[in-house]
């Protein structure tokens, strides 16, 4: 292999590596968005809220017999 085709080679390689890492970065910024999105309406909502959302089927109807 002659130096310039080494040298594209290389430059290939550091491109790759560098959107590779632009990727990764973004990944994890919209995970810690989502995160922080997910703690504040956690935060906002109370604790009756939070049961529901985890059964939403308990206390839907009553059953009343006369």
């Amino acid at each position: 292999m002659d130096i310039a085709a080494m040298s594209m080679a290389q430059s290939q390689g550091q491109v790759k590596q560098q959107a590779s890492m632009s990727v990764m970065k973004k990944a994890m910024d919209t995970g810690e968005q989502q995160g922080e999105f997910i703690n504040k309406m956690l935060e906002t909502s109370g604790p009756a809220q939070v049961q529901q959302a985890a059964h939403p089927y308990k206390g839907a109807s009553v059953d009343l017999s006369l």
